[in-house]
């Protein structure tokens, strides 16, 4: 007798990146095959209700990043981090080009402790291959409450592409990742 095949949905994952203004990153983020969403909000801080205005003054401790939800059997987490540090400078304290403050800080939140481990492999490796020639100070933190962005942050770059920022700062960046990491994008 045959039994009908139970077809399972696949296990999404999601993995919490800061890597400066949260535009930039998801703009990279959101063309990656298996990525399914990418959400851009605020972590790391000792405010219960973050908003924009508030976490760029620097002055409630988050972090603008983005949550990205996504498929581990078409992207690992390596690859992200890989994206991550690529599209980004892990170099500058607290700084991504003119965007300067805690907020801008280059951070993962882990949320497991194989996301833990491997970031901080993957740390250690472009290290030992000085691949930035400069220490890394990018922070591992304590995964605490993602608060999701107001809506208009939301998909920022694909609605607002000649807005002077974008142009720019994230155009280069989405270049770049289109140009190393076309393997990895969606067709």
């Amino acid at each position: 007798m045959m039994h009908a095949m139970t077809h399972t949905a696949p296990q999404l994952q999601q993995a919490i990146f800061a890597g400066g203004c949260f535009w930039c990153t998801e703009a990279v983020l959101k063309d990656v095959r298996g990525v399914q969403k990418v959400e851009s909000g605020y972590i790391g801080g000792h405010t219960p209700k973050p908003d924009y205005r508030s976490v760029c003054s620097g002055q409630t401790g988050h972090a603008e990043a983005v949550r990205v939800t996504f498929d581990p059997a078409q992207v690992a987490f390596k690859d992200l981090l890989g994206l991550f540090f690529a599209t980004h400078d892990p170099t500058t304290l607290n700084r991504q080009g003119a965007d300067v403050g805690t907020q801008y800080r280059s951070a993962v939140f882990p949320l497991t402790p194989e996301q833990e481990a491997q970031t901080r492999e993957v740390m250690a490796d472009l290290t030992r291959q000085e691949v930035f020639g400069r220490p890394i100070v990018t922070t591992i933190e304590p995964a605490s409450t993602f608060h999701v962005a107001e809506a208009y942050h939301q998909d920022y770059y694909a609605n607002n592409p000649r807005q002077p920022y974008c142009v720019a700062v994230i155009a280069p960046k989405v270049a770049k990742l289109r140009q190393h990491y076309a393997e990895r994008l969606r067709g």
